[in-house]
């Protein structure tokens, strides 16, 4: 079976806007967690969010292309350019390749709630603009990509709710496998703006620790309440492993295994088999043991059944095994459809510099967490193998393994 490496990564994050200011905030601790008064402002039962600033491309991009653009694309796009010029890749390149690119997005909130305001107060619905259905459709961010870079391998949204950039990446990892692509761009989006989680505040999803905004998020905490909502964009270029050595490219890791189930049960309550068989099978298909694997990056979102069956799951397959489990969701909040891309970067990020990041605010494990080894402060460790979970809505499962080379 034909090898896939990482050759080349971008992050546009609360964390940071480059991969070195994600990876100090990762080395300190800082949280990018905010209170945001408008929220409250608009009815928010929480006003809690990470913070993330929407780029200016005014100078760099056309105006009709920032017209086809909402916030998560104009994220995506600077995460790609970082990712692009990493793994060495220019247009030349691109226009001579047939390069893929699967990206993870699960909504387009804002643009539909503008066009829909326009229309019922205008009554004219030329008024909401050219640019607004290209902006309100689900697969956004993988047409504006691929048009800006114009890229001509496959051109898929992998829509898989809070898994959509950890699915993004494993189906890409099989395409180059199989054969089918050299090269893909893969990632996930997540818009920040209000509308896109007014339905998650409604039932009580959120934590309310407004008071304390860096506390807020606590993964596998006893005392959890809540996610925080956060966002941005990730992007991670892979390629097959000859492909990249002929090219000279820089190879970051090797993708080992990809694993996936569903849970077929409640619609959004997790259940412990589901991500057990997705972690097994990530296992199996890395062919790796689990003595091999130096770091766990859970899911946990800081929600009382997810952090607890998650932590069941881990228990069953790595037992007393002492390694160390995070999330950085603790630091990021959940970045939702971005989740599963952006937590591949974090821990390779750990990974290259020797250190595993803090699960924040994790004071008093519960019956379940106190299993597992969270460390509550950083540590200096050298691992060479990560596993990542990323689980969604409607029991979607990923999983996934990657080594250093």
């Amino acid at each position: 079976m034909r090898r896939v490496v990482i050759t080349g990564m971008g992050i546009w994050s609360c964390l940071g806007k480059s991969l070195d200011e994600v990876r100090d905030s990762l080395y300190t601790g800082r949280s990018g967690i905010v209170f945001d008064p408008i929220r409250k402002e608009m009815g928010f039962r929480s006003a809690l969010t990470a913070k993330v600033d929407i780029p200016e491309l005014k100078g760099i991009l056309s105006r009709s292309q920032r017209a086809y653009m909402p916030e998560q694309a104009k994220y995506a796009y600077c995460a790609t350019v970082e990712a692009l010029r990493n793994a060495g890749i220019d247009q030349d390149y691109l226009d001579k390749h047939d390069v893929g690119l699967l990206y993870g997005n699960d909504s387009a909130v804002e643009p539909a709630v503008r066009a829909v305001d326009t229309i019922r107060e205008k009554h004219d619905t030329a008024l909401c603009g050219s640019g607004a259905i290209f902006q309100s459709m689900n697969s956004t961010v993988t047409m504006n990509l691929g048009t800006i870079f114009g890229l001509r391998g496959i051109n898929l949204t992998v829509s898989g709710a809070c898994a959509s950039g950890a699915h993004a990446l494993g189906l890409g990892a099989l395409l180059i496998q199989s054969g089918l692509q050299d090269m893909v761009v893969c990632g996930g989006a997540q818009e920040v703006n209000p509308f896109s989680v007014g339905s998650f505040d409604g039932i009580a999803a959120f934590s309310v620790r407004e008071d304390a905004p860096t506390e807020a998020s606590r993964p596998f905490d006893r005392d959890r309440d809540g996610l925080v909502p956060g966002g941005g964009a990730a992007t991670i270029i892979i390629e097959e492993y000859e492909h990249a050595l002929r090219r000279g490219a820089p190879i970051l890791a090797e993708v080992l295994g990809y694993g996936f189930s569903a849970n077929g049960e409640h619609i959004s309550t997790p259940n412990v088999e589901g991500p057990r068989k997705s972690l097994c099978m990530a296992i199996e298909r890395a062919g790796v043991k689990t003595d091999e694997i130096g770091y766990i990056n859970a899911h946990a979102t800081s929600t009382r059944v997810g952090d607890t069956n998650e932590a069941k799951a881990i228990y069953s397959v790595f037992g007393d095994r002492r390694i160390e489990v995070t999330s950085t969701k603790s630091q990021t909040g959940h970045e939702m459809w971005m989740a599963g891309a952006s937590e591949v970067i974090y821990s390779m990020l750990m990974m290259r510099n020797d250190f595993i990041a803090a699960n924040l605010n994790f004071e008093n494990p519960d019956e379940d967490s106190a299993k597992l080894l969270i460390p509550d402060h950083r540590i200096e460790k050298h691992f060479n193998t990560f596993l990542s979970n990323s689980f969604g809505f409607g029991g979607t499962n990923a999983t996934l393994i990657v080594r250093n080379i």
